[in-house]
């Protein structure tokens, strides 16, 4: 499985209508791409409990992860209309954002790195 991940820092200044709009074209880009096998968005939990968390440079509020099968479908995506759109939106509402492409697979399967 492939996951393609961002991690977000929305502007300070952007608005309730701006955050829906970033929300809605990533949404769509889910479900207009045909190689998304799952998308799940999430915001950020600090537990206050001494280490990794105090070491982090810069502070990304929210995550979002794409999942497919493999890296075709995820070169698919990338080309597609509407990863195009929320390329856009995500650039117009972030301080901040980072995207990293990952292969996933079981610990098992790690070893052979």
């Amino acid at each position: 499985m492939i996951a393609h991940v961002i991690l977000f820092q929305p502007r300070p200044d952007l608005t309730p209508q701006q955050r829906d709009a970033v929300l809605s074209a990533l949404s769509s880009a889910a479900r207009g791409a045909p190689s998304v096998r799952n998308c799940r968005v999430g915001r950020r939990i600090k537990h206050g409990l001494p280490g990794y968390e105090q070491a982090m440079r810069q502070d990304f509020e929210f995550a979002a992860i794409i999942e497919f099968d493999d890296e075709a479908g995820l070169r698919e995506y990338l080309k597609h209309p509407a990863h195009v759109a929320i390329g856009e939106h995500f650039s117009a509402a972030a301080a901040a954002a980072l995207a990293y492409d990952y292969e996933l697979v079981s610990l098992e399967e790690a070893r052979t790195w």
